[in-house]
């Protein structure tokens, strides 16, 4: 059997309660989920204090609470994981502004200092709130940008996800990101003041 189709009979018998799938269904997921968490972390600036298999661990856990959610295939599991991984690493970063502006203040020499930039985090706060911001104003707009970008789905996967045609996801991906590019333009411009 294709591993995929593998995979989707295993989310559908985990979503009706067998929870022995969900540990049939792990070692089939993990090489993807490692590479969508791998896809994040190059993005994240080098010694990230957070490690790709700790992204994986969090988000699995979050993917095995999902009590509301009931899996159609493997391409809405990766979706949801991906979207998982955004939102720790968000939080992550949120917490680090926090602490660098003074929430767990801590004593540091002024050798130490360079090590305290946080401008990937920074980055990843303004693109968030960008999303955000598009979410509101066209949310499919939105979901395209998270699948395609951050969980490295392709056109053909987002538009079965979604139910709309590729040509709509094609079109969708570059008004999002030509809107993207204006948007964080003038975020970055407002954060680095």
């Amino acid at each position: 059997m294709d591993n995929s189709n593998e995979i989707t009979r295993l989310l559908l018998a985990w979503s009706d309660g067998d929870r022995a799938a969900l540990e049939r269904l792990l070692p089939l997921v993990m090489p993807e989920l490692r590479r969508i968490a791998k896809r994040y972390m190059r993005q994240e600036k080098s010694g990230h204090t957070l490690q790709t298999t700790a992204l994986i661990n969090e988000a699995f856990i979050k993917l095995v609470d999902q009590t509301r959610v009931h899996w159609h295939n493997r391409t809405q599991f990766f979706a949801v994981a991906a979207q998982c991984m955004r939102r720790i690493l968000i939080d992550y970063a949120r917490t680090r502004r926090r602490a660098k502006r003074g929430g767990d203040a801590q004593q540091v020499t002024l050798a130490d200092a360079p090590i305290l930039s946080f401008p990937q985090s920074e980055e990843l706060l303004a693109l968030d709130f960008a999303l955000n911001k598009l979410a509101r104003l066209d949310e499919r707009k939105s979901k395209v940008v998270e699948l395609r970008y951050f969980g490295g789905l392709s056109d053909e996967e987002i538009a079965e996800l979604l139910g709309i045609s590729v040509r709509t996801v094609a079109r969708d991906w570059g008004l999002a990101r030509s809107w993207l590019r204006r948007e964080l333009g003038a975020q970055l411009e407002i954060t680095q003041q």
